[in-house]
């Protein structure tokens, strides 16, 4: 894992539009669009903006990992995640970046508690956060309305105690 660079505008052009099983992963409607340069510069510029933001990187560009909304006074924040390949997926890559990002919240930023947001039909990501010590703690439901469907979502965390680091 490592920073975002300008450089990742052209690694994550070259990817190209993510799955859109992916997408339905993530909750969104997959609307067939096209990826182009604005939409690798706007995501770049994101990354590069927030502060708790990495790239996922395995001798290519594999995903992101962020910890958004992270509030010290509370010591609490949330935790998200997208690998860009499915090919890259159920490898346990995304199961270290967790892990590390985790470590690197509890430890140096001094948080209690990390929560993540899931899609109730993502059995790997789920299967990932529970290896990490993630506990189903709610179910919110009909979030997401894909392919004519509604979806569930689960609400997850993770306190300081209850984190695997292995």
């Amino acid at each position: 894992m490592r920073p975002a660079t300008a450089a990742d505008v052209e690694r994550r052009l070259a990817i190209g539009a993510e799955p859109d099983e992916n997408l339905r992963l993530y909750g969104v409607q997959p609307d067939g669009a096209a990826f182009g340069r604005e939409d690798a510069e706007r995501w770049a510029r994101g990354l590069l903006a927030h502060p708790h933001a990495w790239i996922i990187e395995g001798g290519s560009l594999l995903g992101t990992i962020r910890l958004d909304r992270v509030d010290l006074a509370e010591k609490r924040a949330s935790l998200a995640i997208g690998l860009l390949r499915q090919q890259d997926q159920g490898r346990g890559l995304g199961t270290e970046a967790v892990r590390r990002v985790l470590a690197y919240g509890f430890d140096e930023l001094g948080l209690h508690r990390v929560s993540a947001r899931v899609l109730a039909d993502n059995v790997r990501a789920i299967r990932c956060y529970e290896k990490c010590g993630f506990v189903r703690e709610g179910r919110e439901r009909e979030t997401a309305f894909l392919d004519g469907t509604w979806h569930d979502d689960l609400i997850m965390g993770v306190l300081s105690h209850e984190f695997r680091r292995e």
